[in-house]
């Protein structure tokens, strides 16, 4: 997972300085995409861009726009309702997909928290390293992958491939404190769950989840789990 956000960054950066305006301040992206150093990039609502990408920033993209790879170091992303991006990648910020929002490939961050909201689709991985992860009626194909997050897969959320939470072998990961995973009723979990570090794991009783290796399923009735 660090060999992938390593070159995420490498990446970013490369492209910046390929070309990007090394002004402060917010970008407001066009057809061709934007390229930014120290300011934020907004893609207007409805507006077909290209890739867009900032070092020092956040990306904020609008209601039924479309965009390529979206990628920072330092800065949140969000994704607007019904709007569709490639990929999502940050370093430090965190990441929010508002409804029907569709990513063909991955979303991925190492320090930030990754919220899902109703009817977003996403075609690869939801990743992260510190941070929480919460699906709300949301749908990923690529599984879910995290070091110190808490997980939550709420409503009639649909997760192919997994879930994983690894130990830690890595300095972008700090905290000490027991992750806490929650499969609320009616979402479904297909493939592997696998715990490579203690874990809380609460799974509803009108939930559908795949095998669990390295925890132990404590079954709930009811919308929540026990405090």
């Amino acid at each position: 997972m660090r060999r992938y956000f390593c070159i995420a960054v490498l990446a970013t950066l490369a492209l910046c300085a390929a070309g990007c305006d090394s002004n402060v301040g917010e970008v407001t992206a066009t057809e061709s995409g934007a390229n930014t150093v120290n300011g934020s990039i907004q893609v207007p609502p409805g507006l077909h861009s290209g890739g867009v990408s900032t070092v020092n920033g956040s990306i904020h993209i609008g209601d039924n726009a479309t965009v390529g790879s979206a990628n920072t170091v330092n800065g949140s992303i969000s994704l607007g309702a019904h709007a569709s991006a490639d990929s999502l990648t940050t370093v430090n910020g965190s990441m929010r997909l508002d409804g029907g929002a569709h990513v063909s490939a991955g979303v991925t961050s190492v320090n930030g928290s990754m919220r899902l909201k109703n009817g977003t689709e996403v075609g690869g991985a939801v990743a992260n390293v510190n941070g929480n992860i919460e699906l709300t009626s949301a749908r990923v194909a690529g599984g879910l992958r995290t070091v110190d997050g808490d997980v939550s897969v709420l409503g009639d959320s649909h997760v192919d491939n997994g879930i994983i939470i690894k130990k830690s072998h890595s300095w972008f990961s700090w905290s000490s404190s027991t992750p806490k995973v929650v499969i609320g009723p009616g979402a479904v979990v297909q493939g592997e769950l696998r715990f490579e570090r203690k874990v809380q794991l609460y799974v509803s009783d009108k939930a559908t989840i795949g095998p669990v290796t390295g925890a132990t399923v404590q079954r709930f009735s009811g919308e929540h789990p026990p405090k």
